[in-house]
């Protein structure tokens, strides 16, 4: 049984299986067949796969399961254009998340209502929202080059809701907890660490990819050129700047000149203790054989500091967010506050610092009173 359509409108027929056939000529002239188990289905597919040709939106690439296609996605399209530790971070959560619970699934029967059931399973295991909108934003782009490729007609996870994500709040230290940071840390590995990352509002991975000729000590600033992570199978990883701005020039306060000065000093004691086995490269904070220093191994001495400090718990970030939130409260204007963390635009600064303008509205309201001579 068939039923005969105009040329190029498609094709019905009944299989000797049972299954009915869909046949839509693509404008290439290769024929391209549908499978459905009625002839109901059959029908109302071939106007909506006729409307899809019609509109260019057809799918006409080779049918393939999805952890397949994630794969091949990962390794041939996203890690040619991506950092390594971006890399990474995909590919852990392409193989870990969705592999294991989707990728038995064809790409093109992947529906939102299977996407949604799968991100409510991880919400019920305890994986937290803003990790489950990660796993969203990876297979959003899988699939959005899925759509490129003519796999699919379109992206299903535009059709599917996220979990609410809290934002995080950061911990930020007043300028007294700061120094009784840096005086706990005197003497430390890291005293000379903390004090730039305070002075300066550098990422961890900028300051831990520091070296010597970065630091003009006659002009007293720093040039921010390059960044550093540690990699899991791939060791430390030197690269740009996350973004252009970031590549900056801060005017360094003489405090943390001389803590830099004397930090050079300890090295060159470091470097005779260590001999044969110091290799020597440049960097400013280093371990002790000249090599860079572990961003976990950092993180875990901040962490002791900040017990030992009686100060509350956060993340070595946060060191970022303190050193800005002291200058703005300080009167620094806020252009020359995004200028030093390397924001790209004022409005990312203002956005992030949102919560320390009302504390400055009396400072602000106390000034008209002295301008206009209020007693």
């Amino acid at each position: 049984m068939a039923h005969r359509q105009r040329h190029g409108d498609g094709s019905v027929f009944q299989r000797k299986d049972g299954r009915w056939v869909v046949q839509i000529i693509l404008e290439s002239g290769k024929k391209k067949q549908f499978y459905f188990k009625s002839e109901k289905e059959a029908l109302a597919a071939r106007r909506k796969l006729l409307h899809e040709k019609e509109q260019g939106t057809l799918a006409t690439g080779s049918r393939q399961l999805l952890g397949v296609y994630l794969t091949n996605w990962l390794e041939q399209v996203y890690k040619p254009t991506v950092r390594p530790n971006t890399y990474k971070q995909y590919r852990s959560i392409v193989n870990y998340h969705l592999i294991p619970a989707l990728g038995n699934i064809a790409v093109q029967k992947l529906t939102a209502e299977k996407v949604q059931s799968f991100y409510a399973r991880k919400l019920d295991e305890g994986l937290a929202p803003k990790s489950i909108a990660l796993i969203h934003a990876v297979l959003r782009k899988a699939l959005n080059n899925a759509v490129k490729w003519g796999l699919v007609s379109r992206n299903v996870t535009k059709l599917v809701t996220l979990p609410r994500v809290e934002r995080y709040e950061a911990q930020t230290l007043t300028v007294e907890q700061a120094l009784k940071l840096i005086e706990v840390a005197g003497g430390s590995r890291i005293e000379a660490l903390l004090l730039v990352a305070l002075a300066t509002g550098m990422r961890r991975g900028e300051l831990l990819a520091l070296r010597w000729n970065d630091i003009d000590f006659e002009k007293g600033v720093v040039h921010v050129q390059r960044t550093m992570s540690y990699i899991y199978g791939y060791g430390y990883k030197e690269s740009e700047p996350k973004t252009r701005s970031s590549r900056r020039v801060i005017v360094l306060p003489e405090v943390a000149t001389e803590a830099l000065k004397v930090h050079r000093e300890y090295q060159g004691q470091a470097r005779i203790k260590a001999g044969e086995k110091w290799q020597e490269q440049g960097i400013v904070f280093c371990n002790i054989y000249g090599g860079f220093f572990n961003p976990s191994a950092v993180v875990a001495k901040f962490k002791v500091l900040l017990k030992d400090a009686g100060l509350p718990d956060m993340r070595f970030h946060d060191l970022r967010h303190s050193a800005a939130t002291i200058l703005l409260i300080a009167g620094v204007h806020s252009k020359v506050v995004q200028e030093r963390l390397g924001h790209s635009t004022i409005l990312t600064t203002l956005n992030v610092y949102s919560h320390v303008l009302p504390s400055m509205q009396q400072d602000a309201a106390d000034k008209i009173d002295d301008l206009f001579g209020h007693s």
